[in-house]
């Protein structure tokens, strides 16, 4: 019996699996990098909704905080309803107010105290006129009258 030679070794350059898992090792890669691309512009883009999301807030609170007075003493509003009335009729004294420590409502013998919005009701036996006076922590103050007619 004749010995068969041994087959002639291949090059491992020529090995088919050497390059099928490098072209796996290559899509791995280029899917890790598009994922890794994607994760990070989803960060970027919720970062910047919230800090868009914080300054529409911010924006929104001084809006308020405007609306409300701000920082200074202030009568928004002061007003009766039914300007205008008989006899023994009563007659709303509607105020807001903003920043006040203090408020006196004369003549007017009810209790009153510094509000956004409040009314107390008041039967004049005659025209009178109302005057609101406001105060803060630091001593200023202001004042505003109206009149209300009784016929």
């Amino acid at each position: 019996m004749l010995t068969q030679p041994d087959p002639p070794k291949k090059s491992a350059l020529k090995n088919p699996f050497l390059y099928s898992w490098g072209a796996l090792a290559i899509v791995a890669l280029v899917v890790l990098f598009i994922l890794f691309s994607r994760w990070f512009e989803n960060r970027r883009i919720e970062e910047r909704a919230n800090r868009d999301k914080t300054q529409k807030q911010l924006e929104q609170d001084r809006i308020a905080l405007e609306q409300f007075g701000g920082k200074e003493l202030a009568i928004q509003n002061f007003y009766a309803y039914p300007g205008t009335v008989r006899r023994g009729e009563s007659v709303q004294l509607c105020y807001g107010v903003a920043n006040a420590k203090t408020l006196t409502l004369e003549p007017q013998p009810n209790p009153v105290w510094p509000s956004y919005s409040r009314c107390v009701d008041v039967t004049p036996t005659k025209s009178t006129t109302y005057t609101l006076s406001i105060a803060d922590a630091a001593g200023h103050t202001k004042s505003q009258s109206l009149e209300v007619k009784v016929r």
